[in-house]
């Protein structure tokens, strides 16, 4: 949000330099971002002078070249070569002198500078109007009041406003501070701790009559809920036409672009005062003014010449023929104000600030009047502001007020009380404040004591203080006013050690994000909002179970998320197309389900991996990641968690093109596999993805039992390989779980470190090498019990799994 300083001076008389007024505003909570100087005229018009021409001769070397003599009031004439054809001896002329900076129409600095046209020497240029941002005319030179003195600086010649802009990071909450009459509030309350005098100048009505009853147009609220309050007048006789000058400074000192008298009025209150108006042409309108919402499917030509569909909860300002506005929001085209328009009917009210907010965002529309509508305005000022601006239009378009102020307002909306309590102000502030001087402070915020007692005030707050509904609420106003600054601070340190177990949730997850992060992976964070367009990617995602969000901001945002996986792919996608495509990602997070019995928001920690394992060298050559580093990843994690007793199966869930389940028990601990490519494809992902999703409600419920600790062995390990001839359709973890059950104690490892299948074999046969690790904790190994432990693996292998040996 900007504010015009010299703008801000006409509510509070503020003698400070812009920065100190900076420091203060910011320590009010209305930080100032950045302070712009802002100037009516690009540069100022320093250096530019008023000359005297002397003398005027034709250019000996150019036909529409002439040699001037210019005084430019320190009594040494300069000479300057002119083109323009109106120039003439005995004028008064602005000079740009040497090293005067100008700007041409794009906006382009140049310099002027000593030079030579066709061989004669020229000390400046005198100039046309556009060349110094007067205006847009180049038919010549201009030529000024011959009464002006040479010499005279051209900028007290043609009044350049000289401003100061600040920008200030508005909070949401602080729609009170939406205009500058609301931040010169501020300012006074800040003032008024150190001077008692300081006053905040309100600008009079007491001149508001009605000319004339000429032109009555009736209003009709359909809804009064969506429009609390709605005041309107008509003025006749007025003459479109730009703004006087004054006006248009303001307005552009804070970015805006004038439009024509009319429009620029209502922009000028809605910054002055923080309330929207809307003008509308009074020809234009058929019969009485309706506020009502129309039916859903609507069309409604937008001022920006758009067309719109409108929703059967949009709130409507219309007259009997159709829309004339979409209420807070954004006025109609067939209905605003023209160069012809000769007579308006004026709007100022109160909008309801959900209404508009669901209004602007369902047709994608950020205007200055929703962003103030939708945060809540001052329902109090309504009417005083469209007697202000009812006044201006009159001062600067002429006419005549036509009609009786119409201001409908049923139902008042009432200030609201809050309970201070004394020890709770100064527990929260940390410093126990005079109690005159929070008396103080809550005045010079407009806030009243309604009553006193030992414990505490009873106060009264102001309904254009929506963001001040609760005790804590007024302890902050008193903080901020009184200075966040000036709260002491105590010399003495406390520190607390929580005693936290080892298997605290954040605990568990730094030692996995750790280990994680020694593997290569980064940590990512997803948005919970998705897209419901997901849902029919999987079996596992249920229409039924979707949490649905009542107020949207984009269909891309509509629901909560069911899985963790799309989210993941987003970010997957969004870096392979910027070339980042080898990826190793992790996230803790949740996801979000609607059920019968309420709702259910399990924790989850999902990898993913896809590209190459490692970093391009010269000294690794690149190999894509597989499933069985993937499946290094997930075992990785579950052992670092100390979760050995599981149980492997193939995964039931649709998103894998072939995955694996991990359970412990009957509860599935983690799935992983590598992703389908239809689900890969709708992501715009090309290359293979693999993923892991695992439970961490069930991971934390698990992990917390004692640990065992046992000493080194003492005696060596032994190694027995075997070259089995196996069925096709028989996975490693077959033959794993058949050794693992044939010996328990005295065999300590089995690895697979070869397969091989091919035409030697016999179809249908594949052929295993698997290694045995033997030891005994107690005493050196026999050849006699190795070769027994092997020959009943060798059986139990051939009994169960039909194995032989090659």
């Amino acid at each position: 949000m900007k504010i015009s300083y010299n703008w801000l001076k006409q509510f509070i008389k503020i003698e400070l330099k812009s920065e100190e007024t900076a420091a203060i505003l910011t320590d009010l909570g209305l930080e100032v971002e950045i302070v712009e100087k802002y100037q009516s005229i690009p540069g100022g018009l320093e250096g530019v002078v008023v000359g005297h021409v002397l003398s005027c001769e034709k250019h000996p070397d150019a036909d529409r070249l002439k040699i001037t003599k210019v005084d430019l009031g320190d009594g040494i004439p300069v000479q300057i070569v002119c083109g323009a054809a109106n120039v003439a001896a005995g004028q008064k002329v602005p000079v740009a002198t040497i090293g005067t900076k100008l700007f041409d129409k794009e906006g382009v600095q140049f310099e002027i500078k000593k030079g030579k046209i066709r061989g004669q020497e020229s000390h400046g240029m005198i100039c046309a109007e556009d060349e110094l941002g007067l205006g847009n005319s180049h038919d010549g030179i201009m030529v000024l009041d011959s009464a002006l003195l040479p010499g005279t600086p051209c900028a007290k010649v043609f009044n350049i406003e000289n401003d100061e802009v600040f920008e200030i990071g508005l909070t949401p909450n602080r729609s009170d501070a939406m205009s500058h009459f609301g931040v010169a509030r501020d300012l006074r309350a800040s003032f008024l701790q150190k001077n008692p005098n300081i006053e905040l100048i309100t600008p009079s009505v007491s001149t508001f009559r009605i000319d004339k009853r000429t032109l009555k147009i009736d209003v009709d609220v359909k809804d009064h809920k969506l429009a609390p309050r709605y005041c309107g007048v008509t003025i006749s006789g007025i003459t479109v036409k730009e703004s006087p000058e004054w006006l248009q400074n303001r307005l552009k000192a804070i970015g805006l672009t004038p439009k024509n008298n009319i429009v620029d009025v209502t922009n000028y209150i809605l910054h002055d005062l923080g309330q929207p108006l809307h003008a509308f042409d009074a020809s234009k309108i058929t019969g009485k003014i309706t506020v009502k919402t129309v039916p859903a499917g609507t069309k409604f030509i937008t001022l920006d010449d758009v067309e719109r569909t409108l929703h059967e909860e949009d709130l409507m300002i219309c007259d009997e023929k159709g829309p004339l506005c979409i209420a807070g929001v954004f006025g109609g085209k067939n209905s605003g104000v023209t160069p012809t328009t000769n007579s308006i009917f004026l709007e100022s009210a109160y909008f309801n600030p959900v209404s508009i907010r669901k209004s602007a965002k369902r047709h994608g529309l950020n205007t200055d009047a929703s962003f103030r509508f939708e945060r809540g305005i001052d329902a109090n000022t309504t009417e005083f502001a469209l007697k202000r601006a009812a006044l201006l239009i009159k001062e600067i378009a002429g006419g005549e007020i036509t009609s009786d102020i119409i201001d409908i307002y049923p139902k008042k909306i009432e200030d609201f009380s809050v309970f201070l309590n004394f020890d709770k102000t100064a527990k929260l502030i940390g410093q126990e404040l005079p109690k005159e001087t929070i008396k103080k402070i809550l005045a010079s915020l407009d806030i009243k004591i309604s009553n006193i007692s030992d414990a505490g005030l009873g106060l009264t707050i102001p309904s254009y203080r929506v963001d001040v509904q609760r005790e804590v609420d007024v302890i902050e106003e008193i903080l901020r006013v009184y200075g966040y600054n000036n709260i002491n601070f105590t010399k003495k340190l406390n520190a607390t050690v929580a005693n936290a177990p080892r298997t605290e949730d954040y605990k568990v997850q730094n030692i996995i994000a750790s280990q994680l992060n020694s593997f290569g992976f980064h940590e990512m964070m997803a948005n919970s909002l998705t897209t419901a367009d997901y849902i029919g990617l999987s079996d596992e995602l249920k229409e039924e179970f979707t949490v649905k969000m009542l107020n949207p901001l984009s269909n891309d945002l509509a629901v909560m998320r069911q899985s963790m996986l799309f989210s993941g792919l987003e970010a997957v996608s969004y870096n392979i197309n910027r070339r980042k495509a080898d990826l190793k990602l992790f996230e803790f997070g949740k996801t979000y389900h609607k059920l019968p019995s309420g709702y259910d928001e399990p924790k989850h920690l999902t990898l993913f991996v896809t590209g190459n394992s490692k970093n391009e060298s010269w000294t690794n050559q690149q190999k894509p990641s597989d499933f069985f580093l993937f499946k290094g990843y997930v075992l990785a994690v579950l052992e670092r968690l100390g979760l050995q007793k599981t149980m492997m199966t193939p995964a039931k869930n649709d998103i894998y093109a072939e995955g694996i389940a991990i359970a412990y028990g009957n509860d599935t601990l983690v799935e992983f596999g590598t992703i389908k490519k239809s689900i890969l494809k709708h992501c715009d992902i090309k290359q293979e993805v693999f993923y892991a999703d695992f439970n961490w409600n069930l991971v934390l419920k698990l992990i917390g039992g004692k640990i065992k600790f046992t000493d080194l062995p003492k005696y060596p390990e032994v190694r027995r390989d075997l070259a089995l001839l196996v069925d096709t359709s028989t996975s490693f973890d077959a033959v794993y779980n058949v050794a693992r059950q044939s010996e328990k104690s005295i065999l300590k490892g089995i690895n697979l470190f070869d397969v091989y299948e091919g035409t030697s074999l016999p179809e249908g046969k594949k052929s295993y090498a698997v290694g045995f690790i033997l030891q005994d904790a107690s005493k050196t190994l026999t050849d006699e019990q190795i070769d027994k432990i092997m020959n009943k693996l060798q059986k139990n292998l051939e009994n169960e799994l039909g194995a032989t040996l090659r």
